[in-house]
């Protein structure tokens, strides 16, 4: 039996993955450069939501296994990786 969270994360990371090809079926239907750098810029977004949600679940299923400092740890680093990258 799979455990909930972990099939959640996998209907995510397929939902992101089909999110990707259709955007790329977009770009390659409009072909415009203008037009594709809008697409990816949406694209831009919706994969830290998806990571940031994706590792929400899989803390929260391991909630039992790992200690509150890690989970702190964790989330920090990924606030940091999220930060750097709209940084200048």
């Amino acid at each position: 039996m799979i455990e909930k969270a972990l099939l959640f994360i996998i209907i995510l990371r397929v939902f992101s993955g089909s999110i990707d090809i259709t955007a790329a079926m977009f770009m390659y239907k409009f072909n415009d450069l203008e037009k594709a750098f809008y697409i990816n810029t949406l694209l831009a977004l919706v994969g830290p939501c998806i990571l940031i949600i994706t590792t929400a679940i899989a803390l929260f299923g391991l909630a039992e296994k790992i200690s509150l400092t890690r989970m702190i740890c964790l989330f920090s680093g990924i606030l940091l990786i999220l930060f750097s990258l709209k940084s200048k």
